[in-house]
């Protein structure tokens, strides 16, 4: 099954060299008066049973050229032609959430890592499950839980961006979704706060952050141009984009960040990320705020949609307003829909129910933060 996908991807970025190779296609003299079409016929017996199978559907999605025609022969089953007219889609998706490892001392006791629930709640409230992701397995044992689940979320936090274990995991995943993305296996991931300056430092290989104080402030967003082609904002009622533009509808709870000056100056964040937000922090610098992926599903916010709906303490200033639940609930489901692509899935039922947070019970941290419930691991 392996080989055949490995074919298949073959065929698809070059068909005629696919067939010269195998003598099917002579080199030509002339070029052809009119545009030709190739045609790959697969049959496609076990398209339902075999993951391999899965990501054959997907190619049959993303071809993507008039030129180039796949076709899937099931010999069993008439659901594949409909399925070749739809949009593949997961509903019953699950979200990983990579555990931060704690850096407070008040909360060292409780556990080596931690995830705060307004994450947990953020995701299930756009339609997903969560799948906690801890920071101790090794690389064989992470490569199967990217099989398993349908996005990767990069949270907020306190850690070294090169060398801590939250790091390290993290750019295991970015690897593998880089390369399943480029085989039309679709896999999101979202960084908020910490976890967009982890993305800048895994797309740019290196650590350009520098100090963009915007501590326990909710700010409005400078939109830019690019916005209007945007994935996250698009279909956002025209209300909410000015409110956007004019509310303090986003927490922020950060000290570094990446400015505006040396996005711009870096060939690879600016090839790889479409800037669709800028603010300026209390020391006065331009600083990113909003970015997504031109041709990944990779989104980052400097800033917090989750504690929009899900963080009370009235010592931060978290947004609550109309405007300001109605933005964390449409980014919720953005993100959830994203991972809805996605057709990775457990084994079995029961790996997949031992993997959910549901196994795990929040502890109350209201005293000694500024979460209500966290999760320790």
């Amino acid at each position: 099954m392996d080989t055949m996908m490995s074919e298949v991807d073959s065929w698809r970025r070059d068909p005629e060299a696919f067939l010269r190779r195998r003598g099917l296609n002579p080199e030509r003299t002339t070029p052809p008066e009119d545009e030709e079409v190739y045609v790959l016929i697969v049959e496609g017996f076990l398209i339902f049973n075999h993951r391999c199978s899965t990501r054959l559907l997907v190619f049959m999605s993303n071809v993507g050229s008039s030129a180039c025609l796949l076709l899937a022969c099931c010999l069993c089953c008439n659901a594949l032609p409909t399925a070749l007219h739809q949009e593949v889609v997961n509903d019953r998706p699950v979200i990983g959430i990579l555990t931060q490892i704690v850096s407070d001392e008040v909360m060292k006791p409780f556990g080596r890592t931690f995830i705060p629930s307004s994450y947990v709640k953020f995701i299930e409230s756009g339609g997903s499950r969560v799948m906690p992701i801890r920071l101790t397995l090794n690389t064989t044992e992470y490569e199967t839980i990217f099989r398993s689940i349908n996005g990767l979320l990069l949270i907020g936090g306190s850690v070294d961006l090169e060398t801590s274990d939250f790091a390290r995991v993290a750019k295991i995943f970015y690897r593998l979704a880089l390369t399943a993305n480029d085989e039309g296996d679709v896999f999101p991931i979202w960084g908020t706060c910490l976890g967009m300056q982890l993305l800048t430092v895994l797309v740019a290989g290196e650590n350009l952050l520098e100090k963009t104080p915007a501590e326990n402030v909710a700010l409005p967003l400078d939109l830019t141009s690019e916005v209007g082609s945007s994935r996250i904002f698009e279909g956002f009622p025209i209300n909410l984009m000015k409110a956007l533009t004019r509310e303090p509808l986003t927490g922020n709870f950060h000290h570094y960040g990446v400015s505006v000056q040396t996005f711009g100056d870096n060939e690879r964040l600016r090839s790889f990320f479409s800037l669709l937000s800028t603010n300026v922090a209390e020391n006065g610098v331009h600083f990113v705020s909003t970015i997504e992926g031109k041709t990944y599903p990779f989104y980052g916010v400097q800033w917090h949609p989750e504690v929009n709906r899900f963080q009370w303490q009235e010592k931060h200033n978290y947004p609550h307003s109309a405007h300001a639940v109605q933005l964390s609930s449409l980014l919720a489901e953005f993100f959830v829909n994203e991972g809805r692509r996605s057709l990775h899935r457990f084994d079995n039922p029961e790996e997949e129910a031992s993997s959910l947070i549901y196994n795990d019970t929040p502890v109350f941290a209201g005293n000694i933060s500024g979460y209500e419930q966290l999760y320790f691991f």
